[in-house]
């Protein structure tokens, strides 16, 4: 096997591993846009133009994937959002 076959492999190999997860947030009649917007930007250290965007998105559509990415790092982040009252789950 040549070695660039071996660098095809591995990233190949590599791709199929990584499977980020995604928080998934859910709208609600309780909290406001400015509470949705401030956690997200601290929690996920979403820019307030992302934040407001995924705030719509949530009130329009029900529901927005807030944060991709490993299981280790989303749990916490999920619990954050819970926490502060939002309704959100790892999927």
């Amino acid at each position: 096997m040549s070695t660039k076959e071996k660098i095809q492999e591995k990233v190949i190999l590599k791709e199929a591993v990584s499977f980020d997860n995604e928080i998934v947030m859910y709208n609600d009649d309780v909290n406001t846009f400015d509470h949705v917007i401030d956690t997200l930007m601290k929690v996920c250290k979403h820019s307030s133009e992302q934040a407001e965007q995924c705030s719509l998105i949530v009130h329009y559509k029900g529901k927005c994937t807030v944060k991709t990415g490993p299981i280790d790092e989303l749990t916490p982040q999920c619990s954050l959002l819970l926490e502060a009252g939002l309704s959100a789950e790892i999927v």
